[in-house]
């Protein structure tokens, strides 16, 4: 419990200083939050964020809390996704829209008794989007997928480099966003010793935005091990509320998840804080 109260201490701040770092502050207006409407753009802005590869820099802090993991159900375990979005224009009719993974890692009895943490694998995705929906109103893109083996800890890498494909597909209609985000990965090299990566990520996502500044959203983020023939589901319910902070619009997101597919070793249950920042585009 001690240590789950100073990685909540810990997140907070961080949150904090980090929305801090990114808000331009002038001579007669300081650090100020409110969570009234973004006046007309709090839906626009809500839309965007709903469409992950929306021609928006942002920058998610995405915490995931948990629990009953490890070979004895007692395990905790507090992940850290660092997200950095970043749209590029390649040319007048597409983008590229570069999405960065960080995560960091504190856990406790998911590898028997033992404590890790650290940084662990880092991935990128890229993905080429033309900057018009198509005819039918839907939005895509295709590209590469990377992971990199940035791990701190042996238990929090796969010591292996792998890259493979990513593709993403969404519609927008009135108050609805729904699509599907894929990528399978496969090791191209690494240590001896580590089994190779192998896997499937399929996140099919729907969110509803009522209007106000509120986006209420359901997802899976599955994945599928070829190499142990295991799937890992859990699946996320979550609100978000877009609010201003000095001149800088943020999204502030709560939500639960459960495993409704896992290792023997894994997870059952968790929360999910997430801070979005949302920066201006140079």
């Amino acid at each position: 419990m001690k240590r789950i109260n100073t990685i909540a201490a810990a997140l907070f701040s961080l949150s904090a200083c980090a929305v801090q770092a990114a808000t331009p502050v002038t001579p007669d207006r300081s650090l100020n939050a409110t969570t009234a409407p973004l006046v007309d753009d709090a839906d626009e802005l809500s839309k965007k964020l709903a469409n992950p590869i929306a021609s928006m820099i942002s920058i998610p802090f995405q915490n995931n809390f948990d629990w009953g993991g490890g070979p004895s159900g007692d395990g905790f375990q507090w992940k850290l996704n660092i997200q950095p979005v970043i749209p590029v224009s390649i040319s007048e009719d597409w983008n590229l829209i570069s999405r960065t993974i960080i995560p960091v890692i504190l856990q406790d009895d998911i590898v028997g008794t033992s404590s890790q943490g650290g940084l662990s694998d880092i991935l990128y995705s890229g993905w080429f989007s033309p900057k018009a929906p198509t005819s039918n109103g839907w939005i895509w893109g295709v590209g590469p997928a990377l992971l990199f083996p940035t791990g701190t800890d042996n238990f929090l890498t796969a010591n292996q480099w792998a890259a493979g494909p990513t593709a993403i597909a969404l519609k927008q209609q009135g108050k609805f966003t729904y699509g599907a985000l894929v990528n399978h990965l496969w090791s191209y090299a690494g240590l001896g010793g580590r089994d190779p990566v192998n896997s499937t990520f399929v996140q099919p996502f729907i969110s509803y935005i009522p209007g106000g500044g509120w986006t209420y959203s359901l997802n899976t983020e599955a994945t599928y091990d070829w190499t142990a023939s295991q799937w890992t589901v859990p699946v996320n319910l979550m609100v978000s509320k877009l609010i201003t902070i000095g001149d800088t619009p943020t999204s502030w997101q709560l939500g639960a998840r459960y495993f409704a597919e896992k290792p023997d070793n894994g997870s059952e249950w968790g929360l999910r804080f997430a801070v979005t920042i949302i920066l201006p585009k140079s």
